[in-house]
């Protein structure tokens, strides 16, 4: 399956208002080795989500938690295309705060991510332009035949 594909697949996914977690945001965690049981649906997950997706489609993936941690993954591209990374600064360019997601297409002013954690849940949320830092080209891992 191709990673929008993938990522299309999980739209919808929402946290659980109050005490209970939704089970499958918590393994977005727990399959990237992240211990479950000290994670809530609550945590920041646009990363987990995004690097989720990558594993399981077979691409690279930055494996923290940090949408940040995606500047160091993949090739920096200036025409992106439809699945490839988009990390946004959050609060300013110099926090280390962010957001990351799954490139769907831009107008004059913003660009439209698929991503967890926008509003709470997987879905296309439209993000200004001025906050981008970096758009991303994954590789494939290459894997044993």
């Amino acid at each position: 399956m191709n990673i929008i594909n993938k990522a299309l697949s999980e739209y919808g996914v929402k946290e659980i208002v109050g005490s209970k977690d939704n089970q499958r945001i918590i393994k977005y965690f727990t399959d990237l080795g992240f211990d479950g049981e000290k994670l809530k649906d609550e945590t920041a997950w646009c990363s987990a989500f995004t690097n989720w997706i990558a594993k399981t489609c077979g691409y690279e993936f930055s494996g923290k938690l940090t949408a940040r941690s995606w500047l160091s993954v993949g090739e920096s591209v200036t025409s992106p295309e439809i699945g490839d990374i988009v990390v946004f600064w959050r609060e300013s360019p110099e926090s280390w705060k962010g957001h990351v997601g799954f490139f769907i297409k831009q107008t004059k002013g913003y660009v439209y991510v698929l991503g967890g954690n926008q509003r709470n849940m997987v879905c296309i949320k439209a993000y200004p332009k001025n906050r981008v830092l970096d758009y991303k080209k994954l590789r494939k891992q290459w894997k044993k035949p």
